[in-house]
């Protein structure tokens, strides 16, 4: 995948995370009670574009931080 597109993905990640008013240690305790097993320095990772997600993260993350696949890829 494209580095550039993954920092705007994390970014976007980041910037919704804020908006729920969630920590990244509130995000990934989420996600390990729904089977992810993701820590909150793998949350950061993602944020900056470091890691990569996988779909049953994006199905979660979509549902935790209640918002639209559209939100989460917005690369404008």
């Amino acid at each position: 995948m494209n580095v550039s597109i993954e920092k705007r993905i994390g970014s976007n990640i980041r910037s919704l995370r804020e908006r729920a008013g969630l920590t990244q240690e509130q995000v990934a305790a989420k996600l390990q009670i729904n089977g992810c097993d993701i820590t909150r320095s793998a949350v950061a990772k993602i944020e900056v574009g470091q890691r990569h997600l996988y779909p049953d993260e994006i199905i979660l993350l979509k549902n935790i931080l209640s918002v639209t696949y559209d939100e989460i890829f917005n690369l404008d």
